[in-house]
């Protein structure tokens, strides 16, 4: 038996109610809603647009939005993790990583091995009460000569404290670079979220003074030991 195909430009009510009866196998076009049909040898069509799981990859289910020309919807991805490998550049948002190994072998652990910190480079001059975002960066370099005595303030950033977006236990390495001109400044001070804190100094006795024509190294070590509650050590270098 020859097979053919029928076209039918209109809604899928019309098309239904105007067809003449049609062989087991003869195809046609729905255009409305862009679905191939096949005639079961009745007035009828049989849809050929999928379920919810017809032609199913394995561990991909396509949600009903994509069958039948549908334009939008959900695709739902379950990956095996034991022969799961993804290459190329891939992006993940909002991703929690349980026990994660970092370019690593042998230990269940997990191992950074040269974690890249971000910089923030700025041409601003040192005094008056500096803001370190954390959220955004590792270090604050500031690139010129420091013109007063400054106090540094780390803080989560703008919209968001420290404190919310630390556990408690979690701590965090933080750096300010000053640059010194023939007068030298130094840091009197140190705040997280706007609080004082006194850091415990390397060497026991805080800085009282900077050093002139050279770069001083804030370093501190921020330990949250409980609600807006942190230990901090603090170290002040020299680079010339």
């Amino acid at each position: 038996m020859s097979s053919i195909i029928q076209i039918k430009r209109g809604t899928a009510a019309a098309w239904t109610s105007a067809n003449p009866t049609l062989n087991s196998g003869e195809m046609g076009f729905e255009s409305d809603t862009k679905k191939m049909k096949v005639g079961d040898g009745t007035t009828a069509w049989t849809s050929l647009a999928y379920t919810a799981t017809d032609g199913d990859i394995s561990g991909v289910t396509a949600s009903t939005g994509l069958q039948g020309g549908g334009t939008t919807g959900t695709v739902s991805l379950s990956i095996d993790s034991t022969v799961a490998t993804l290459t190329g550049t891939q992006t993940l948002t909002n991703k929690t990583l349980t026990s994660p190994i970092m370019n690593n072998a042998v230990s269940t652990g997990t191992i950074l091995i040269s974690p890249e910190e971000r910089t923030a480079i700025s041409a601003t001059a040192a005094t008056g009460t500096i803001n370190f975002d954390a959220a955004t960066q590792g270090v604050l370099y500031y690139t010129t000569n420091a013109s007063a005595n400054w106090t540094l303030n780390v803080r989560g950033n703008s919209g968001s404290t420290l404190d919310s977006i630390l556990n408690t236990g979690d701590s965090i390495t933080v750096a300010f670079l000053a640059t010194q001109g023939s007068t030298a400044y130094y840091q009197t001070a140190f705040q997280i979220d706007g609080s004082a804190v006194t850091p415990k100094w390397q060497g026991g006795t805080a800085p009282t003074a900077g050093n002139i024509s050279s770069i001083d190294s804030y370093v501190f070590t921020i330990i949250k030991t409980g609600s807006a509650a942190f230990t901090v050590f603090g170290s002040q270098t020299k680079f010339a």
